[in-house]
């Protein structure tokens, strides 16, 4: 960091609040430069902090520390940590993660539509207004998340990262998390000796799982210390990021989650959907459009790509029954392993772990549907190019980023496709993100 970033950082301004962006911020600027501000509302006045502000910097990064003309929907904060202006006040930068729980809920959501709209629009140059769905009977968007990753200060105490930063926070709650990650009272265990702690507890009240990711040298003698601090019904593990690997300390290496009328095994870091209703809600979307369209019927050949653990595998193999075929591609071996255990009793499955590119090109063949739900990263024009290819009737695109999703329906269009439907889940209240599932169609 040169001199004049370092005499930028952590300076104030005040500035007049822009319209909303993709990645949790509003757009402002100052004398020219454009500055992506943190904890605020469209139509605000605000005194920022800067937090990123080279002098050749493109643009600059900034948080709130004081409102000067508050927006309407401006409510106040739900978690002291995560609250710019409390946590600024208190000399540190606030946690990630809640970045919008200073919006009303309404507004939130109207925001989140205004961002897909607009990268639809720049991306794949797609005029569309879509209403981003409320999910789920809370009223407050509090008490969701089933799976919860965290930090550890160096003094050993449960926190969270400031945003774009190594600092760590320390933290007595999780507000966002389900009762089951809360009552577990991390706060309150020394874990001097672990980098990072990941925590899951499932939404049908099985057994959780505390993964624990060791430091460099630590002792067995310190984890069996922390051990002894967790419920005797909490299952516990220690892991290798690197590796993926988990090591049985107690219980179980997974946890048992239900949704569409299917159990399913998730081992260790294993992808799962994290809000509580996510599956059974994306799994009916899937279902609705797919089965609405004619394209998932008895007899149908398919294809789950990214699979994960088996979520829509198994839906779509109960949709085409013992007559049709399910080709379920997931590239995490673990993962992997656990989509076989979930659909061992499905004749009509066939499970590949492997790059989807890769299995594409090694199996070709012509399905009827393709249920695409890639990493945040999206598919990429290979892949798109590989399934236009395949020729299938329908792509049911699941996506976690709206920007990923707008880049890779422009790949579809630039081959004829068409996007025959779009839905938009809140289901991950007080964040930006935002779940989306389309229907392309291919040209008539």
């Amino acid at each position: 960091m040169n001199a004049e970033t370092q005499t930028r950082t952590h300076a104030d301004l005040v500035v007049d609040v822009g319209p909303i962006a993709h990645g949790g911020h509003c757009v402002a600027r100052h004398e020219g430069r454009v500055v992506f501000v943190r904890h605020a509302i469209p139509g605000e006045k605000v005194r920022i902090r800067l937090t990123d502000a080279g002098e050749e910097s493109k643009f600059w990064r900034a948080d709130v520390v004081e409102v000067l003309e508050a927006s309407p929907d401006r409510v106040p904060h739900f978690w002291r940590v995560a609250d710019s202006l409390r946590a600024w006040s208190h000399g540190h930068p606030p946690v990630g993660g809640a970045e919008l729980g200073h919006v009303s809920l309404e507004r939130q959501r109207s925001l989140k539509a205004e961002v897909l709209a607009e990268q639809l629009k720049r991306l794949a140059g797609v005029e569309r207004v879509t209403e981003v769905e409320a999910v789920g009977a809370g009223s407050d968007g509090l008490g969701w998340r089933t799976r919860a990753s965290f930090a550890v200060t160096p003094a050993g105490k449960l926190g969270m990262h400031a945003h774009r930063s190594d600092q760590v926070i320390a933290i007595r709650e999780m507000p966002l998390a389900v009762p089951g990650i809360n009552e577990l009272r991390l706060w309150d265990i020394d874990l001097q000796g672990v980098d990072r702690v990941e925590v899951a507890a499932p939404a049908n009240g099985s057994r959780p799982l505390v993964l624990l990711a060791p430091a460099a040298g630590t002792r067995a003698k310190r984890l069996t210390g922390i051990l002894a601090q967790l419920p005797d019904d909490v299952s516990v593990a220690s892991f290798d990021p690197a590796k993926g690997e988990a090591l049985q300390l107690r219980g179980r290496t997974w946890v048992q989650e239900t949704a569409a009328g299917h159990e399913y095994r998730v081992t260790g870091e294993g992808f799962w959907q994290i809000h509580r209703d996510a599956p059974d809600t994306l799994v009916g979307a899937v279902k609705e459009f797919l089965h609405d369209g004619g394209y998932l019927e008895p007899g149908a050949v398919v294809a789950d790509l990214y699979a994960g653990a088996g979520l829509f595998t198994a839906a779509l193999a109960d949709a085409v029954g013992v007559t049709g075929s399910v080709l379920s591609v997931e590239g995490a071996p673990g993962t992997s392993r656990d989509a076989r255990k979930n659909l061992h009793g499905a004749p009509q499955v066939e499970i590949v772990q492997g790059r989807v590119e890769r299995v594409l090109r090694q199996k070709p063949r012509n399905f009827d549907a393709v249920v695409l739900d890639p990493p945040r990263a999206g598919a990429g024009k290979a892949v798109v190019s590989q399934l236009m290819a395949a020729g299938p009737r329908a792509v049911a695109y699941v996506s976690c980023d709206p920007a990923s999703f707008a880049r890779d329906l422009g790949y579809f269009q630039q081959g004829g496709w068409s996007l025959a439907g779009l839905r938009a889940f809140d289901l991950y209240p007080h964040t930006h993100h935002m779940e989306t599932v389309a229907l392309l169609t291919p040209p008539a």
